[in-house]
């Protein structure tokens, strides 16, 4: 079993172990996980194949948009992803679909209830949760769905500290902290009604949106106002053995890793060099998963540059305008091939280099889960929408733009309050203002003394630095959240290192010069070990050039106001004190490209629909045979037809429209399905099957 026993970060509970059996065999679990990570624990990357040409199939996207993970449990096709784990289930692989119960079965069937309610938030992410606490303080009956088990979306996945302003999204503090604070805050409200397990799955035009409670109840809700904040779903690429198992999203990952404590793999390659992808590169590192490198298509990571110096730090090699060619193996991801690209976006020929990998994680942007709120509005529903179902941005908008859409409903009641919403809106855009180019820091001449170093370079909203330091000696350049800290040196710094262990980017070092001007001590911030780092240790200090030496610890401490960043002191020449931003515990083993291998594939055979395998070649067929219209696609290829809906093959077909010369003002587009998520027929009528007839 690859289950994850040491984490810097998380907390390792005691699971209760579970039998269950897959095709036959007995494996174990744990309680309370979701099928597809139990069987990623056993090892088990196949989930079944595919009735059309036979292909292995596994995850993508873990989040129940996708259906790529679907499997047989107790009879019953489900997505693995979203269907916990029961003691005794018997799974089986999905080569089709189950034989149907015979037709005289005796069933027993209802009518769902309709329960009417002030307001419904679909989504307990950080939009939906940060809406229903200002709903909440105002006495609005509110029920709030989710179809996750906890509270908190994305942010139950984020080990890392998060950037913006401590005191309005609290910045500083991890993600798996922000969703403890957010879901306790909104538990503790008297009118709020939180379901959790519960998927929304349609909006219909008398006002009721359709619930799945629980995977067995279906319920009607008739809400007076609705506010959708359901998130984002990962995007794909087309590339060959794009569907291959092991070629999975970041979020995907994010899941099985730091959600279900789930080794998932061994060594990874990154496709995608935005926040994301960067993210999901340290994380995998924090879960003793190696990096073997990344892949960004543009000139330079879009993501912020602190993130990214984190990876280069720790040896992760970043290969900026280069692209991913292909994913190779036969069952499962066996390497990767990647190629650099030329001004034009052309790969350069002999530029390609495949390296071993056994996964590769895609982290090239997300698309808004907007389905609900753009129904809602076509039947004239008094509807908001917040977070990234509004505009893909950080957690940390998503905490604004809910608190903004749930004063709107607010003012649509006209009930008073304090806050003035275009302040806070105009704080949600300097959140998602892209990040500006990095600048070279400039360190000052000072070698006296002890005081902080910023090697922060990049203009980004983040200041948790100046909120800690108690000498208040830490301020951004004309208090402007978006500008760089400096130390003011008014008062004497204390060497506390608060500062240091609260950046997000593990940016700030502490120097001190005190006891000796020619070997100062420079104090670092680490969260890469589980167990306390000792005095006497050999680590290796590096820059943002590369690695600088070993040298011996002479100080470790760790500070009860940040328990999982440790802060390790070591002393330096002076010629490099100040160039030296972290440490690593080892030195770093880059791995060398192997001999070019790629799966024969022709661009056309490259799969664009996944749920129907449908392939590029017969999408460019039609469209250059004349077709413009989705649904008459539809109707030729069955692309779009499978069990998603065309969630994630829509955009991807789109393209390919723009690429035979066809602008989007030429297209019509499809009917979307009147039910956004699937649903055994038999809910809406909540059918029971009779026992012992």
């Amino acid at each position: 079993m690859e289950n994850i026993t040491k984490h810097p970060i998380l907390q390792i509970p005691i699971r209760k172990k579970i039998k269950f059996k897959f095709d036959g065999k007995e494996l174990t679990g744990f309680e309370g996980m979701v099928i597809s990570s139990a069987l990623f624990l056993n090892k088990i990357k196949i989930f079944g194949h595919h009735v059309r040409d036979g292909s292995p199939q596994g995850i993508f996207c873990a989040n129940g948009q996708c259906s790529q993970c679907n499997v047989i449990a107790n009879g019953i096709p489900v997505k693995a992803c979203m269907t916990p784990l029961e003691k005794g289930m018997i799974i089986e692989s999905c080569n089709g679909l189950p034989n149907l119960p015979p037709l005289d079965t005796p069933v027993e069937v209802g009518d769902p209830e309709i329960i009417d309610t002030e307001v419904l938030v679909i989504g307990a992410g950080p939009a939906g949760l940060s809406a229903t606490k200002v709903l909440g303080d105002y006495g609005l009956n509110v029920i709030l769905v989710d179809d996750k088990d906890h509270l908190g979306g994305k942010l139950v996945l984020q080990t890392h500290k998060f950037f913006g302003s401590q005191k309005d999204v609290y910045a500083g503090k991890r993600g798996i902290e922000i969703a403890e604070i957010l879901g306790t805050s909104v538990m503790e409200l008297k009118t709020v009604n939180v379901w959790l397990n519960s998927t929304a799955v349609a909006v219909f035009s008398d006002g009721i949106v359709g619930i799945l409670k629980n995977n067995i109840d279906y319920a009607m809700v008739k809400p007076k106002y609705l506010l959708v904040a359901t998130g984002a779903r990962e995007k794909m690429l087309v590339f060959p053995g794009n569907t291959l198992p092991g070629v999975y999203g970041a979020g995907a990952f994010q899941t099985l890793a730091n959600r279900d404590l789930v080794k998932s793999a061994n060594n990874i390659f990154i496709v995608g060099g935005g926040n994301v992808g960067l993210i999901a590169g340290y994380h995998a590192i924090q879960a003793g998963i190696e990096v073997v490198g990344l892949v960004e298509a543009l000139p330079q990571c879009g993501g912020y540059k602190v993130h990214e110096d984190k990876l280069r730090r720790l040896g992760v090699p970043i290969y900026i305008s280069y692209t991913v060619l292909s994913a190779n193996g036969n069952n499962n991801v066996e390497s990767i091939t990647i190629g650099k690209l030329d001004e034009d976006n052309n790969i350069i020929k002999g530029s390609e280099r495949t390296f071993k990998c056994d996964t590769i994680l895609i982290a090239v942007g997300l698309n808004s889960v907007d389905e609900f709120f753009q129904k809602a509005k076509e039947f004239n529903m008094k509807v908001w929408v917040a977070g990234d179902a509004q505009e893909i941005a950080e957690a940390s908008v998503a905490i604004f733009t809910g608190r903004i859409e749930a004063l709107k409903i607010l003012k649509e009641k006209n009930i008073d309050f304090d806050e003035n919403i275009d302040e806070l809106q105009n704080f949600a855009d300097i959140m998602k203002t892209k990040p500006p180019s990095p600048i070279k820091t400039e360190f000052t001449a000072k070698e006296e003394g002890i005081f902080p170093l910023f090697h922060c370079n990049q203009k980004i909203p983040c200041n948790p630095c100046t909120t800690v330091c108690p000498q208040e000696q830490i301020e951004t350049i004309d208090n402007l959240i978006t500008q760089l800290p400096y130390f003011k040196d008014e008062k004497e710094c204390i060497g506390c290192g608060n500062c240091v262990a609260v950046c997000p980017g593990l940016a700030v070092t502490l120097v001190d010069y005190r006891k000796d001007k020619n070997n100062p001590r420079v104090t670092f911030p680490l969260e890469l070990s589980d167990k306390k780092i000792e005095k006497g240790q050999i680590v290796v200090v590096v820059g943002n050039e590369g690695e600088l030496g070993e040298f011996e610890i002479v100080r470790s401490r760790i500070l009860p106001e940040f328990p999982k960043t440790q802060l390790i002191t070591v002393s330096l020449p002076s010629t490099i004190a100040k160039k030296a931003v972290g440490i690593k515990l080892g030195k770093t083993s880059y791995n060398e490209p192997i001999d070019y291998y790629q799966t024969p594939f022709m661009d056309d055979d490259i799969i664009i629909c996944r749920c129907e395998r449908v392939n590029v070649g017969e999408i460019r067929k039609w469209i250059r045979y004349g077709v413009r219209d989705f649904n008459e696609l539809k109707a030729l290829t069955k692309a779009g037809m499978g069990a998603c809906g065309g969630k994630t093959c829509t955009p991807l077909i789109n393209r390919i429209f723009c690429e035979e010369g066809v602008s989007n003002d030429q297209i019509n587009q499809g009917t979307n399905r009147p039910l956004f998520i699937e649903v055994p027929m038999g809910i809406f009528a909540k059918v029971k099957i009779k026992k012992g007839e």
